[in-house]
């Protein structure tokens, strides 16, 4: 997190969890979506709400399989790719739809 914050670390805001029922129990009511290459639905298709939580797998391998599945497919999103292409790199994903999000709440907090 400190090289990826780089000189914004001071500003991020960031909590730790024993393990995802921890993360979940905490959420308070708040919608969960998962980011996959497996999920159908695109990601522009939510009407994302400030307390909606956008859960993205390691690069290597992305959202365990307990994950997607607890989800369902109704939550799980996908980045639109060109055929025969690999997918974004971690950190592209996140910005993609994180933006999205961020643009359909008005940005909010943004200049």
């Amino acid at each position: 997190m400190r090289r990826a914050g780089l000189d914004y670390h001071e500003f991020a805001g960031m909590e730790v969890y024993e393990d995802w029922l921890d993360f979940k129990t905490s959420i308070n009511g708040g919608r969960l979506f998962g980011v996959s290459t497996k999920a159908t639905r695109l990601y522009t298709e939510i009407n994302y709400q400030a307390d909606d939580y956008l859960i993205f797998g390691p690069e290597s391998r992305g959202l365990p399989d307990a994950v997607r599945e607890e989800l369902g497919s109704a939550q799980l999103l996908r980045i639109p790719m060109q055929q025969h292409s690999r997918s974004l790199n971690l950190a592209n994903a996140v910005a993609v739809v994180v933006y999205e999000a961020w643009r359909q709440l008005g940005f909010i907090n943004g200049n």
